[in-house]
């Protein structure tokens, strides 16, 4: 079903399974949620280590979602990609690697995607939007809509002079993974909320970006919401006022996450964020009015 050794899971009649670009050991606890205190690790060390955690270093997998279900095969985010110039970030600078080779084992050709979702605009989520071809960045999935939220290419894109020229990676990564797509004809920019299908609803989720965005999936009763960056360890679940030092606007994605986890409670959905290590994903649910999460 899946690539190499991924695991997923079953949704009502979807089938999502995650095919990595990369996984391991990122960067010490501390610098990814700066605002957590060390103690928050160690009460839930034992459910964190070694999928999420391992010799102090947050486990962070760089993979692209793949939901397949009524005749259709959506990815949501597509990771860094090969090539690129991001000299702010070593991991992402000029990787090369074998991710349509994955992608392809696990039953996925380029040809055969019909949907690619942004959830929103960084480098991590976007790199694969693009290859280069003769010189040029061209889609790679050349039947796909790409969705991307409106209000991150606007902020990220020239009208926002590319999230205000602070960093040069963020025009870097506008020209060779969204501006392609622009130029062939194949995005689809929404605010607000935008309707897939019966099954699946982008909505908007901002914080992180100003754009940033969850998928909701529903199927024969049962559901699950892909959050992106709205999480990127675990152990913000029980500590959701607590954000990744990636946020633009930290309060309000602590707003934001709370709201979404609140959802995720009360409607039973399986939560699958961006960059989870192990199955990918966790369940929510509350005890004693805070929020607690047990691995999927």
């Amino acid at each position: 079903m899946a690539d190499d050794n991924a695991q997923g899971f079953v949704i009502g009649d979807v089938e999502v399974f995650p095919v990595a670009e990369w996984a391991g050991p990122y960067v010490p606890l501390d610098t990814l949620v700066p605002d957590l205190p060390p103690q928050a690790w160690r009460a839930d060390e034992d459910r964190l280590v070694p999928d999420h955690l391992q010799d102090g270093r947050a486990v962070v997998a760089l993979q692209t979602w793949v939901v397949r279900g009524g005749g259709r095969t959506v990815l949501v985010d597509t990771g860094v990609g090969n090539g690129r110039e991001r000299p702010g970030n070593p991991l992402f600078h000029q990787r090369q690697g074998d991710f349509l080779e994955r992608l392809e084992r696990a039953g996925v050709r380029p040809e055969g995607v019909d949907v690619v979702v942004n959830t929103h605009i960084h480098g991590d989520h976007i790199g694969w939007n693009t290859h280069e071809m003769d010189g040029s960045w061209v889609p790679t999935f050349p039947n796909a809509r790409y969705l991307i939220p409106g209000a991150d290419d606007r902020h990220f894109g020239p009208e926002g002079g590319y999230a205000g020229g602070a960093r040069p990676d963020d025009r870097l990564m506008y020209e060779d993974s969204i501006a392609p797509l622009h130029r062939a004809g194949q995005t689809v920019l929404w605010d607000g909320a935008h309707r897939l299908d019966g099954d699946l609803v982008l909505e908007s989720a901002p914080g992180h970006t100003p754009g940033s965005s969850v998928l909701r999936l529903r199927s024969r009763g049962e559901r699950a919401v892909f959050v992106g960056d709205l999480l990127h360890s675990p152990v913000q679940v029980p500590h959701p006022e607590c954000g990744s030092r990636f946020c633009l606007d930290p309060r309000q994605a602590a707003t934001t996450r709370v709201r979404v986890l609140e959802r995720a409670s009360d409607e039973r959905e399986l939560v699958i964020p961006a960059h989870f290590g192990g199955s990918g994903a966790v369940r929510v649910s509350k005890r004693g009015g805070e929020f607690v999460f047990r691995n999927a």
